[in-house]
């Protein structure tokens, strides 16, 4: 194969993918397709990554990521199946499509299926991913190694990955409006909008590295916070009034539901 990864749409979430790929791959491995030519231009232009149509990609890449939206995926299969070399692994990040699907549409070959999400962008994501049994085991390692300067990679069974990305898919979305939230009230008391913003997005970067690096129960690291009669618990009081928890639990699970409906 003249490269080592091909990208079919650069959107949002291709788009982050492909730059952790990009610059983690030596220059000249990556190609990139798109029917927008200023997102294939600025790839281009900024790694090196060959710009390509939609046959000669499929022709040539070891690893085709499908990066389109879920409702283009099946007309994308359908072109570029004549032209994939049998060797070719197939990896998708289509919302609800199945490794059975992707198979179906291009008949049994290498398939991994994956979720990633935004934080890819700056290094800090997660991907979620499911191989089928026709991924040989330096292929996987592969393409993880690729897909390192993205963030974290974990696999999961293909059955959890629905319920997985409405929390770590979704999820970035649900933050980004909690720490809007914060940044507004820090605004109403006082703070600048700039160091209002900083100071929320700090705090829940570093109370996420708190969960993962003790261990800890996020109950638990919430009750030290809280000294008895003091502020923080006033806080976590007004929290609960206004349905925070259950209004969590409430996105994730509509979420979920969403996901569910798309796939019929």
């Amino acid at each position: 194969m003249k490269y080592e990864f091909g990208f079919i749409g650069v959107g949002n979430m291709g788009g982050a993918i492909a730059d952790a790929v990009c610059r983690t791959m030596p220059k000249g491995s990556v190609a990139v397709c798109d029917t927008d030519a200023n997102k294939t231009g600025a790839f281009g232009m900024k790694y090196g990554a060959a710009v390509l149509s939609l046959d000669k990609i499929a022709a040539s890449c070891r690893f085709l990521v499908f990066g389109v939206k879920p409702q283009v995926l099946p007309a994308v299969m359908k072109d570029v199946r004549p032209h994939l070399d049998d060797s070719t692994v197939v990896v998708s990040m289509a919302a609800g499509i199945s490794v059975a699907a992707i198979e179906a549409g291009l008949s049994r070959r290498p398939v991994v299926r994956i979720m990633p999400n935004t934080p890819c962008a700056v290094g800090r994501g997660l991907i979620l991913y499911v191989p089928n049994d026709l991924v040989k085991a330096d292929d996987l390692s592969a393409l993880l190694a690729g897909f390192a300067g993205a963030g974290t990679l974990t696999p999961i069974a293909e059955d959890k990955i629905d319920a997985a990305s409405a929390v770590s898919g979704c999820g970035p979305a649900f933050a980004y409006l909690f720490v809007e939230a914060l940044a507004d009230a820090g605004v109403e008391c006082g703070l600048a909008r700039a160091d209002a913003q900083k100071f929320a997005a700090l705090m829940l970067e570093g109370s996420a590295r708190m969960v993962l690096e003790t261990g800890r129960h996020p109950g638990e690291l919430k009750d030290a916070v809280c000294s008895p009669g003091g502020t923080t618990i006033a806080g976590v009081r007004a929290l609960e009034e206004g349905g925070f928890r259950s209004s969590a639990m409430n996105a994730v699970r509509a979420a979920y539901i969403r996901t569910l409906e798309l796939k019929k």
